[in-house]
């Protein structure tokens, strides 16, 4: 199983291949497969974002940010995302996203 390096920009929602392509926020050593998890979180991210666009532009449909069920959807994927950079990056990068407050450890089960 060959492992690849990949660029992971949160802010812009892209993965990058070459460290000079743009600017990026994380490393991350992983299988083609696994970066393409990447991917395909951030092309989901993008049509919640797009379908939120739209939908704020619809008075009747505005609702506050706590009951809108587009906008957990959009959290959860950047949730699983910073999960996923935590899971291939540097342990430094990881320190940092254990410090995020949304982000939780899996709990190990003990028997």
């Amino acid at each position: 199983m060959t492992l690849y390096k990949a660029y992971i920009s949160v802010k812009s929602q892209q993965v990058y291949a070459y460290p000079d392509e743009s600017q990026w926020e994380f490393e991350v050593t992983a299988t083609r497969n696994e970066i393409k998890v990447f991917e395909r979180l951030f092309y989901q991210m993008k049509n919640v974002q797009s379908r939120n666009f739209l939908r704020a532009h619809e008075p009747m449909s505005v609702k506050p940010y706590h009951v809108d069920g587009e906008n957990d959807q959009y959290d959860r994927r950047l949730k699983k995302v910073y999960a996923w950079i935590h899971e291939f990056t540097s342990e430094d990068s990881k320190r940092f996203i254990e410090q995020l407050p949304y982000f939780q450890r899996r709990m190990e089960v003990q028997l």
